[in-house]
């Protein structure tokens, strides 16, 4: 006889093991079904995130960027150093310490929520309106177990050049961009998105000179257009170049380097050779082999699940969240799906404003943001206010060596309601969250301008953009 739970969860991502424990919270019985295995054959929870992804990413940006700062900025507070080096076998065992961490700390809240992790691939094998059941095949074999409600959450795998073989040495994706063993002389990166970026800017503060090759004609288009020409133009100096407007016509990889025959914006045929190839152009849902078809439910063309505004498909009691369905593949979106959907099961109300979830790129200095862009303004034929403020008047930030970047606020110009913010600095990561609180309050730009601000802080920013949206900033 099969093992039954009230929820089972497929993925223990950011997505997939927040909702388990927000279901256990709630008192029901809950499986998480997990296959991801180390490079040692053991199962680990924390899906790409944890393990490939956003927290080993962060570990080598921030030594990367202490790197940087220390051979090349420290001089100005008038300290000296002599014969800065990086042992790059010690950063990558540090950066694995950290994941370990934190993988280890989600089976402790699984031990603490009395949640069932079931080591294994998931695939359904049949489902009804009163239960769904469930193949899990691990090395202990294959069991099946039935659940009154499922939700998906696999999360999504990196995109790869077709034709072009990613054997995580030469030419890798995210996973052998986070585990070089040495810094390759010459880098190409193939996606100026996050992904190439963030991993871009670690390897050319460490030596390498990085050439990032855009398909698309515009830099990080998603942006607002006044930050992500501030965010081109300051990476650029740094020493990351950036082709746009770039189609790739042909990768040829030997034992040691790799070539990329590529043509330009004018059309002109050009060729790239380098020690290294980090692809990076994208992310695809992952759905392989979830046997979706034996329950009569499958993925539209773009290779999504299909969902309503609370993540549920078509079919009862099953759910979808993260980077399987519509919206930004980001894991705090992710996160607060599970939890929106757990508390659906549980019968609550709860609600999820897409329009205010944060994206951030982890570059130096960072480009956050929240809300609506200025183009996309134009486009709907709004009438809105724009208030922007510099770091470099900031006091804050010119004593941490920061200066560069600014604070930009988008309010509706009768109702003065905050539509968007858009930072490019320093802990923009951080700063963008007093935005997101406030427009969840559909909060004024006033509200945040009649707050009172530390001083001296980064936050005094914010403010000041805040008063600028009615021209009244007070230090500039």
């Amino acid at each position: 006889m099969s093992k039954s739970f009230d929820v089972i969860v497929i993925g223990a991502g950011p997505g997939g093991y927040i909702a388990a424990i927000r279901a256990a919270q709630l008192g029901y019985s809950v499986a998480c079904i997990e296959q991801w295995q180390d490079p040692h054959g053991e199962f680990k929870l924390g899906g790409t995130c944890l393990n490939v992804g956003c927290i080993p990413s962060k570990a080598l940006l921030a030594s990367s960027e202490l790197f940087e700062n220390t051979a090349h900025y420290v001089s100005e507070h008038g300290i000296s150093i002599k014969d800065v080096g990086m042992d790059v076998v010690r950063m990558m065992a540090r950066k694995d310490g950290i994941v370990n961490k934190m993988t280890q700390g989600i089976e402790f809240l699984f031990r603490k929520n009395k949640m069932n992790w079931l080591k294994g691939h998931g695939r359904f094998v049949s489902a009804s309106a009163e239960s769904v059941q469930i193949e899990v095949s691990g090395a202990g074999g294959a069991q099946i177990v039935t659940g009154r409600n499922v939700i998906i959450a696999t999360g999504s795998k990196a995109r790869h050049l077709p034709d072009v073989k990613v054997d995580q040495h030469i030419v890798v994706d995210n996973e052998g961009g986070l585990a070089f063993e040495s810094v390759p002389r010459t880098l190409a990166v193939i996606g100026a998105g996050v992904i190439g970026l963030e991993l871009g800017s670690v390897w050319r503060r460490l030596g390498a000179r990085v050439k990032v090759l855009e398909a698309s004609p515009a830099f990080l288009a998603a942006a607002d257009e006044g930050v992500s020409k501030e965010a081109l133009k300051l990476l650029s100096k740094q020493g990351l170049s950036i082709a746009l407007d770039v189609r790739i016509d042909a990768v040829k990889t030997r034992e040691k380097s790799v070539t990329i025959a590529y043509s330009d914006a004018s059309g002109k045929s050009q060729t790239l050779n380098a020690d290294r190839l980090i692809v990076a152009i994208g992310r695809v849902p992952n759905t392989d082999e979830l046997g979706l078809e034996n329950i009569d439910l499958s993925v539209n063309e773009r290779g999504f699940i299909d969902v309503d505004d609370h993540c549920r498909t078509r079919l009862p009691n099953i759910y979808a969240i993260g980077d399987v369905v519509r919206g930004p593949m980001l894991a705090h979106k992710a996160e607060d799906e599970g939890v929106m959907v757990a508390e659906l099961i549980d019968g609550q109300k709860p609600h999820l404003d897409y329009n205010c979830i944060p994206w951030v790129i982890y570059t130096a200095p960072e480009v956050a943001w929240v809300g609506k862009t200025e183009q996309q303004l134009k486009q709907e034929g709004c009438i809105y206010k724009v208030g922007q403020f510099p770091f470099a008047a900031n006091g804050r930030a010119l004593g941490m060596g920061h200066a560069d970047g600014f604070v930009k606020m988008l309010a509706d110009a009768h109702s003065d309601e905050i539509l968007g913010v858009h930072i490019v600095s320093s802990n923009a990561s951080d700063l963008i969250a007093e935005a997101v609180t406030a427009m969840e309050f559909k909060a004024a730009s006033e509200d945040i301008a009649r707050i009172c601000h530390p001083h001296p802080s980064l936050s005094e920013v914010m403010r000041e953009a805040a008063l600028a949206v009615e021209r009244r900033a007070l230090n500039i």
